[in-house]
């Protein structure tokens, strides 16, 4: 049961408030930011995504910027809240096409009309896009795609190649194109999402791979999709024991731990062609989560080196190698590191002839940090760095230094070379041949070195 729901900028300025019940207090939001902004709690860097401020339960999560709040005084699950402001962002995101401040104030009518259909006295009603169709009637005013963060979710995979259109994340469900009617396309994300630990002598301790087929459709007619995977997919590490699924094509070069798919995907042909056929909803979906641990290449082998230079001084050198082709290009890489609490200052020396990067160290908490707007597959970049102490150390530098994490986009690339080899349409537009764009992000989650 949600008391009240409000959606706030990086700033602190309240861009959607609704209360639903009337028993929350009304500065609820102004609580909830100060205590975001300024929370000392531990170690605890961040706030976490819940937490209990005089009696009142707050949820939060944060999407492109925006930080989505809910609030309620009784006991309820928080994987439930959670799961629902996502949900709520999502179909927020599937009728205004974009999702920013912007786009937000300027629809302010059609956000409140979803808000009031989605949550009714404060208890759920649904968060289907496609259902909310029928209830929900304002149009949305479009939002200038161009002026989109180069941050943002849009500019993913606007990478100047005709193969990869960011169209598919700046449009609504409901808008039509000029001339009245919708243009027919669909597109497929695989988005996967990797999670490696590099020992300090640069061997894989741990990798994960948690990825998701995303779709989007905008094909008038609700036409069935056919979804081919790889012939050499195999699911479960004992090939066959998950979910009843056996490979027809021995071990398979592609093995997932596990996966789940989407109510609306039928496997009748899973297990003989590795097809999925579905009738696509309105909105984006996920057709199918999956987890993969087998051995694959990383995309960066990060090192890092620390070298004493008395009993005041030492140097840091950090190299981060790019595993992947040269066609094939990083985007806003980013990589800290921890240096010892007594570290006082630090001067950075960058390769010569680098562009696009910037350094800093953050003195309040002794990090390091070094961004990179953009890395070629095959190249190798090193950065040097020399800490002054204030005080003289008496322990070793490099245990009280490090882990290096990095984080880092790359359009055009999965790691686990799971792949869409068709994208079929079974009733096609008698006008005109629909648009299909199958497009691969790789991301970091949890990228660390130890040295």
């Amino acid at each position: 049961m949600i008391s009240q729901f409000f959606v706030l900028s990086q700033r602190g300025d309240n861009i959607v408030f609704r209360d639903y019940r009337g028993e929350v207090q009304k500065g609820s939001a102004e609580i909830f930011f100060r205590k975001v902004k300024f929370w000392e709690d531990g170690d605890l860097q961040e706030a976490p995504p819940v937490f209990n401020v005089d009696g009142v339960n707050y949820f939060h999560v944060k999407v492109v910027g925006l930080l989505f709040v809910a609030t309620t005084r009784v006991n309820v699950s928080p994987s439930l809240v959670l799961e629902l402001l996502q949900r709520i962002a999502r179909v927020i995101k599937d009728y205004l096409g974009i999702l920013n401040e912007d786009s937000l104030r300027k629809n302010f009518v059609l956000v409140y009309e979803l808000l009031d259909e989605v949550i009714d006295f404060g208890y759920v009603q649904t968060t289907s896009t496609e259902m909310l169709k029928a209830y929900v009637f304002n149009e949305p005013l479009v939002v200038d795609a161009a002026r989109l963060s180069p941050l943002g979710p849009g500019s993913i995979f606007t990478q100047g190649t005709k193969r990869m259109p960011g169209i598919a994340v700046t449009k609504s469900v409901v808008a039509t194109e000029p001339g009245g009617r919708r243009r027919e396309e669909i597109f497929v994300d695989i988005i996967e999402k990797i999670s490696i630990t590099f020992s300090s002598s640069g061997y894989i301790l741990t990798s994960e791979i948690d990825g998701t087929i995303q779709m989007k459709s905008y094909l008038s007619g609700n036409p069935e999709i056919r979804l081919a995977l790889n012939d050499d997919l195999s699911i479960g590490r004992n090939v066959g024991a998950a979910y009843g699924y056996r490979s027809s094509s021995g071990s398979g070069t592609v093995v997932l731990d596990d996966c789940n798919f989407h109510e609306s995907v039928r496997l009748d042909s899973f297990d003989i062609d590795r097809t999925l056929s579905l009738i696509p909803p309105d909105g984006e979906f996920p057709v199918m989560n999956y987890r993969m641990t087998q051995e694959f290449r990383p995309p960066f082998r990060i090192n890092a080196l620390i070298e004493e230079a008395g009993s005041l001084k030492a140097e840091v050198i950090l190299k981060i190698s790019a595993e992947f082709a040269s066609s094939v290009s990083a985007n806003t890489i980013k990589l800290q590191m921890p240096l010892p609490k007594y570290t006082s200052r630090v001067s950075f020396e960058l390769e010569p002839g680098a562009v696009g990067q910037t350094t800093d160290f953050k003195e309040a908490n002794k990090r390091l940090e070094w961004s990179l707007k953009k890395i070629v597959g095959g190249s190798e970049h090193t950065l040097r760095a020399k800490l002054t102490f204030a005080q003289e150390s008496h322990v070793n530098v490099t245990k009280e230094s490090g882990p290096v994490s990095a984080t880092f986009t790359i359009p055009m690339y999965n790691a686990s070379r799971l792949q869409v080899k068709y994208l079929q349409i079974a009733k096609k537009s008698a006008t005109h041949e629909p648009y299909r764009w199958v497009r691969y992000v790789t991301q970091a989650n949890s990228y660390v070195a130890r040295i």
